[in-house]
């Protein structure tokens, strides 16, 4: 790891924990969130849910809103987890592309995109969480997959390209700053 990125915190991937990685990335702390946590957050979504699904004998590994033993987290647990750290959740609509982010907005606190991926010479097929955000004012990419984080000096052309290969991108905000 380069010397400058020694102070960033960058979690590797384990499992399909990538929602757990990179929200873990995005605060740059070392448990800033852990498994028990977002399992909780998963429990309470499907508590709350109003339609829950009946219990089945699958339901003790496929929950609605991960799986219990890869992990494998929804949209919904990363909403509502950031959410209950005081942060906003916005979807960025792709059509309008990244030239609509503003990258120098201080309430930004960072970006987590959701790409799709293929694993085990393609036969595998499912999405990925990946953070990044902007330390010391240099944008990083903190995929869980990469060996170590990667600097760009154009984030907005990282973003496009996510765009355009199906990713989702969500901007999250901290919400005492809007």
């Amino acid at each position: 790891m380069a010397s400058e990125q020694n102070k960033i915190y960058h979690e590797r991937q384990r499992l399909q924990f990538c929602l757990l990685h990179s929200l873990n990335n995005l605060f740059q702390q070392k448990d800033a969130f852990t498994r028990a946590s977002l399992n909780s957050v998963a429990e309470r979504l499907v508590l709350d849910d109003p339609e829950k699904e009946t219990w089945t004998p699958f339901s003790l590994v496929f929950k609605p809103h991960h799986n219990s033993l890869t992990g494998n987290y929804d949209i919904n647990v990363l909403i509502a987890a950031l959410e209950g750290r005081g942060k906003t959740v916005i979807w960025h609509d792709g059509r309008n592309g990244a030239s609509s982010i503003d990258l120098d907005d201080a309430s930004l606190m960072g970006i987590v995109v959701n790409v799709p991926v293929r694993r085990y010479a393609g036969l595998w097929k499912s999405r990925h969480w990946i953070a990044v955000r902007k330390i010391d004012g240099v944008w990083y990419n903190l995929d869980s997959d990469l060996q170590a984080p990667q600097c760009y000096k154009d984030c907005g052309e990282f973003l496009d390209f996510i765009i355009s290969h199906d990713g989702q991108v969500l901007l999250v905000k901290n919400e005492n700053r809007q």
